[in-house]
């Protein structure tokens, strides 16, 4: 069989996504540690996937190994790690994926500026505070830093010695400590939809 032929038959029977997946944008999950932001990010990544959107989670802790190495937890450094983090999505946002950075992102004005990357080339954007009080996660504890900062093993924990400036205005509220992960989920997926994200 001629080869061409085979080429087009493949390409005319071939699926094609929906044409609101090729429109991208970010969802910023911020909160403090282990408020359950990458476990949202990644569920809804997942429940996403499964309808053919391109889909990327930006997590925090992964990008400062392998794109910020180096940088400590000084104010400049963490504001520096939120710019990175932000160029990334924002690129691949303004490209047609749909991004989810969980990222701790502790200073209102770092966020403020990735928002206006965003602004500035037209890319969709949403805030979600992830607002699981300080008590909760430091029994959740993901990480173990809540004990090392109590035992003296590390300082500058965001939210117990360090400061973290909650967001103002988010498009999005997420109680992670008294709802379930699906209810999450459904609420994340429910903004984006009224954007026309979906």
């Amino acid at each position: 069989m001629d080869p061409t032929v085979v080429a087009e038959t493949t390409a005319t029977v071939a699926p094609a996504l929906p044409a609101a997946s090729t429109t991208g944008g970010t969802v910023w999950l911020t909160g403090l540690p282990s408020a359950g932001k990458t476990t949202v990010a990644t569920a809804v990544a997942e429940r996403l996937r499964g309808t053919g959107r391109r889909v990327e989670v930006l997590d925090g802790d992964a990008v400062r190994e392998h794109l910020s190495a180096g940088l400590g937890f000084s104010r400049a450094d963490r504001d520096t790690n939120v710019a990175r983090i932000g160029f990334v999505a924002e690129l691949l946002a303004r490209n047609g994926v749909l991004v989810l950075a969980a990222v701790i992102s502790p200073y209102a004005a770092a966020r403020d500026a990735v928002r206006a990357r965003h602004v500035a080339s037209g890319t969709p954007f949403l805030e979600v505070h992830v607002a699981t009080p300080v008590e909760v996660c430091s029994v959740r504890d993901v990480k173990g830093l809540y004990a090392k900062q109590r035992s003296g093993q590390i300082a500058g924990l965001t939210g117990v010695d360090d400061v973290y400036e909650a967001p103002g205005t988010p498009e999005l509220v997420l109680r992670t400590d008294n709802s379930t992960l699906d209810a999450s989920v459904d609420a994340v997926l429910a903004a984006l939809s009224e954007r026309g994200l979906l």
